[in-house]
């Protein structure tokens, strides 16, 4: 049949879109609003507003950013309800279980992780830096965005990792395909973010591997939460680069027009440079050795 599957299920394609659809809808209905009025106000005091100065005000505007952290928050909570009178399971089952160590250990990688490919861009003078060590330039995009990111990891994780691989493996799905269906979504879902680019689409479906492979081998959301935030606010909130094509607002600020863009990622940010790709490999095997140690 075309809405069940053998085992006399529904299919875990439309259990997944309406839980997609759903989160999308509550995003929009809560984020949109805030996001019209900060453009709105920006267009009064610049009438001849760009559509780059619109992308740069979505990006950057308090209230903007205020309505897509509320939009978060809202897509959240469809996903619970949905987890709960669809799906029928307890949230734990989701793999969000109560606090983990984990978490502490995907923070660190993150953003080690970053840290690295900074330091080598820096080293073989593929970046410049506008300001030095000694003077980062404090924000109160500082704060915000860290709150921001933090919710993007929870948000992206239990939507792509907790629930999109569970409903998947629920309805008998080998791991090979959980693994593959989750992390091409989680790729589509960034294809009209700005600047997109082929090498960064690839990179951003291989870190979704991963983070598949970290919830699969700790059977909890925590160690992909914690890499995806500071994945995620080392690249755009410490070191000033794109994430994902978005603007920077750095602690320090960041010059690649003279580095490789296949090393630097250009305009889309680490993302779309292969020192990210080298990082998610080598994600893998630190995760691998890390679940071992665990268990031993």
């Amino acid at each position: 049949m075309m809405y069940k599957n053998k085992m006399g299920k529904v299919r875990s394609g439309w259990i997944i879109l309406l839980a997609i659809t759903a989160t999308m809808i509550a995003q929009m209905i809560l984020s949109a609003p805030g996001m019209i009025i900060a453009v709105i106000i920006e267009s009064q005091i610049h009438p001849n507003i760009s559509d780059e100065t619109i992308d740069q005000v979505l990006d950057s505007s308090p209230l903007s950013l205020l309505s897509q952290g509320l939009g978060l928050i809202g897509g959240i909570a469809i996903l619970f309800l949905l987890w709960k009178f669809v799906n029928k399971k307890r949230i734990s089952e989701m793999g969000f279980k109560r606090f983990s160590p984990d978490f502490i250990t995907g923070l660190g990688l993150g953003a080690v992780s970053i840290v690295f490919i900074f330091l080598i861009l820096l080293f073989t003078k593929n970046i410049e830096m506008a300001n030095s060590f000694a003077s980062p330039d404090f924000s109160a995009y500082t704060l915000s965005y860290l709150l921001f990111f933090i919710l993007v990891g929870f948000s992206e994780e239990l939507t792509f990792r907790g629930y999109i691989m569970t409903t998947l493996a629920d309805n008998g799905n080998s791991k090979t395909v959980v693994y593959i269906v989750s992390s091409l979504i989680f790729g589509v879902a960034h294809l009209l973010n700005p600047n997109v680019a082929v090498l960064g689409i690839i990179n951003i479906f291989l870190v979704g591997l991963l983070f598949a492979y970290m919830y699969d081998k700790t059977k909890s959301l925590w160690m992909p939460i914690g890499y995806h935030i500071t994945w995620n606010y080392f690249q755009g909130n410490v070191f000033g680069f794109p994430v994902s094509g978005t603007t920077p607002h750095g602690l320090y600020g960041i010059d690649v027009s003279m580095g490789n863009n296949w090393l630097t990622g250009g305009s889309f940010g680490l993302e779309g440079g292969l020192l990210a790709t080298l990082m998610i490999v080598l994600g893998f095997v630190v995760t691998n050795l890390y679940t071992k140690k665990r268990v031993m």
